[in-house]
């Protein structure tokens, strides 16, 4: 797995043998140049964020080609919201502000590590770390090099997603050659920026945790293509949550906000997330099967019980074809005998038998799905508490009360003595009892009210 610590050790090592290539050396210095006019601004930048004022040159660099009129977190112009992840930021007055916003979405204000090692790192990751699988020297960050290229090192591009061409040379500069020039031309830049305090980390890598667990989930909800589980939240990533956000209805940012994080673990969560289409759609073809099995043909011939293999329906995990199936299924399980029904069942009664269908299919203990409120803490604990919630919290918030107003005596016997035992023993019960009562009893109550909803409450008992 891509990590900070599995690569510094290169990075350190490929900075103290980087050479700049003879007939690249004007190119690199004009460039760094260019970088050094905007200084000014981007020491702005650096007393709000921390960020030091040559990274934010280099990002800059690599966005926009030092465009003032650009957000620095994508090359999109400031006075319109972008476009492209990550998708909504602004409009913005300045650049200032917009890189203020950028270097935010990054997590990279309060960051501490400004040494080469991490600046490399934090630099990759905006292009993503796909050469290291191919073995070549990224040219995000060595182009222009003897480290990149021919005759001393390996070529290749991604001349496109996931297309990897071994005979392209990338021909723009890398951020750590023009870092390279800038630092020939201005001395003060100093790259001894490492933590404070051993042991520290960084603010991505206190995300990290998080995005592990959101890429994993949406290889499991069929992220396609497939998200390396490394922790960084890079451009295919956030690709992946732009189009799960499209998909169900969320803000449409690419990024990992609270909103999102949540939607896309209750989505693996539910009961046909990934996993179950392709279950589903087995239980289709043998309930197909067995349709032409017990239904006759209008000669009145019966089929054989065997079906021929070839004559089986294709599996597949398309969900439309998946529901076209279900509605021939409702259609062709129509009862024979009796009045006759309609041919064509109006479309809202054929999606709730499609519904209630599936609802069957996925429910294996035969018995009402937990709705979210009933649910909420998992089916096994909704189900043990399922009816009983609301007389549970009543009744503790009673006898909660009963044992608050007790004092407790030595010399008292009985009921009042058992009493006063209890609440001896548990000093401040009702200070946690009391409100954890409450809520169960809320918490019932609400579960009522989903069940009414859902149509899944018990009849109620008849009176004699």
């Amino acid at each position: 797995m891509i990590s900070f610590e599995s690569l510094k050790a290169e990075y350190e090592r490929n900075w103290a043998s980087l050479d700049i290539r003879p007939g690249r050396l004007t190119e690199a210095n004009a460039v760094a140049r260019k970088a050094l006019n905007g200084k000014a601004t981007y020491q702005q930048i650096e007393r709000l964020t921390g960020v030091p004022w040559h990274f934010t040159a280099l990002c800059h660099y690599r966005e926009s080609n030092f465009d003032f009129d650009t957000y620095l977190g994508n090359g999109e112009t400031l006075h319109r919201a972008t476009t492209i992840v990550p998708k909504g930021r602004g409009p913005f007055a300045t650049f200032v502000d917009g890189a203020v916003d950028a270097f935010r979405v990054e997590n990279f204000i309060g960051a501490q590590d400004w040494g080469i090692a991490r600046m490399l790192f934090r630099l990759e990751a905006f292009n993503g770390f796909g050469y290291h699988a191919k073995g070549v020297n990224s040219p995000y960050l060595y182009g222009g090099s003897t480290l990149y290229g021919p005759p001393e090192a390996k070529a290749g591009k991604f001349v496109r997603d996931h297309v990897f061409d071994t005979n392209h040379v990338d021909s723009q500069l890398g951020t750590a050659v023009i870092l390279h020039a800038m630092m020939a031309l201005d001395s003060s830049i100093a790259l001894d920026g490492s933590p404070q305090f051993a042991g520290r980390t960084e603010p991505e890598d206190d995300a990290a945790s998080t995005v592990i667990l959101m890429q994993q989930a949406l290889n499991k909800l069929g992220a396609n293509p497939p998200l390396a589980e490394d922790g960084i939240s890079g451009k295919r990533t956030r690709a992946a949550v732009s189009q799960f956000q499209q998909q169900n209805g969320l803000r449409d940012t690419g990024l990992l906000d609270a909103a999102t994080v949540a939607a896309i673990t209750r989505a693996t969560q539910q009961p046909g997330a990934a996993g179950q289409t392709a279950d589903l759609s087995h239980v289709l073809s043998r309930l197909e099967d067995l349709a032409k099995v017990l239904r006759p043909p209008a000669g009145g011939t019966t089929l054989p019980a065997t079906i021929p293999g070839s004559a089986l329906p294709t599996t597949t995990n398309d969900p439309i074809s998946l529901f076209e199936r279900l509605f021939s299924l409702v259609n062709k399980a129509a009862p024979m005998p009796g009045p006759v029904s309609p041919t064509n069942p109006a479309p809202v009664d054929q999606l709730k038998q499609v519904v209630d269908l599936l609802s069957t299919l996925l429910n294996k203990d035969g018995k009402p799905v937990l709705g979210q409120v009933n649910g909420a803490l998992g089916e096994t604990i909704g189900k043990l508490l399922d009816g009983k919630k609301t007389a549970l919290g009543i009744g503790g918030s009673v006898l909660t009360a009963l044992l608050s107003s007790v004092t407790a005596s030595p010399n008292a016997g009985g009921l009042a003595g058992l009493l006063g035992t209890v609440v001896s023993a548990v000093p401040g019960l009702g200070q946690f009892a009391m409100p954890i009562s409450l809520a169960l009893a809320a918490w019932g109550a609400l579960g009522k009210m989903e069940k009414w909803a859902q149509g899944t409450a018990p009849p109620p008992k008849p009176t004699t």
